[in-house]
């Protein structure tokens, strides 16, 4: 795009706070962002082309609440990003992450985080240091299998849709906060789901439809007399963000 065009978005940002410029073929970061580090509160680079964040930039933005960077190219994150201590909101569907920078556990004030579409081959035990997360979506990577450390998650929301996870642990159970677990179209047996997930966790959703036993098979695990199967709305974002509708089979629990 043109200077001047970017330049009247940089104008259009430093008044509002919000910086947006989707579906513009951006290979890099602007930098022209730099004259705004103190000021910007969102920022939001989906839909182009971007293969990695300027370190010495991107961690200077004091006040940022919310970075998306859906559908871009991104391989690596830089550590700097986890200077962003006011950071709520941080969305990166459709990458090519593999892993999370060690730091990651520094952005306390983090909400919701979403890396669907990613190359995660397992899940980030940084996660477990940030104590207010509360919404995880992980759907649509590599992960095989749920550790011990799953435990350590402050989660409310869990979303391991459409992974490779054949094994979870009996820790899952011990989440003080975890309500909803989604589990759809993965390669779990019914012997490795655990039992403890309706019997002493405080899960009251899990949807595990896709997996690789029949859902009639769950009546006979003890704790199944809590369970009521229904129809849910279940509404999800395809690749262009755009949000798409369909009915999924879930498990409802009642205390």
């Amino acid at each position: 795009m043109g200077n001047s065009a970017l330049r009247a978005h940089v104008e259009t940002a430093q008044k509002t706070g919000v910086f947006q410029l989707k579906d513009r073929g951006l290979t890099e970061f602007p930098s022209e962002l730099q004259k705004l580090t103190s000021n910007l509160r969102t920022i939001d680079l989906s839909n182009n082309k971007i293969e990695s964040l300027p370190p010495m930039i991107i961690g200077k933005f004091t006040l940022l609440k919310s970075l998306s960077l859906n559908n871009n190219k991104l391989t690596v994150l830089p550590e700097e990003l986890c200077n962003l201590k006011k950071l709520e909101i941080l969305s990166l569907n459709n990458n090519h992450l593999r892993e999370l920078p060690s730091t990651f556990g520094q952005l306390a004030a983090l909400k919701t985080l979403s890396l669907s579409g990613n190359q995660l081959r397992a899940l980030p035990p940084q996660l477990c240091s940030l104590r207010h997360l509360d919404v995880v979506d992980l759907s649509k990577n590599q992960i095989r299998s749920i550790p011990d450390i799953v435990g350590e998650l402050q989660v409310i929301e869990l979303n391991l849709n459409q992974n490779q996870i054949s094994q979870i642990s009996v820790k899952i159970s011990c989440c003080p906060r975890l309500k909803v677990l989604r589990l759809e179209e993965n390669c779990l047996e019914l012997s490795m789901l655990p039992q403890s997930i309706l019997s002493d966790s405080q899960i009251c959703l899990l949807a595990v439809e896709g997996n690789l036993f029949e859902i009639k098979k769950l009546r006979e695990l003890d704790g199944y007399d809590k369970v009521r199967i229904r129809v849910l709305h279940h509404y999800s974002r395809d690749d262009n963000g755009e949000v798409t509708h369909r009915n999924v089979y879930s498990y409802r629990m009642y205390a």
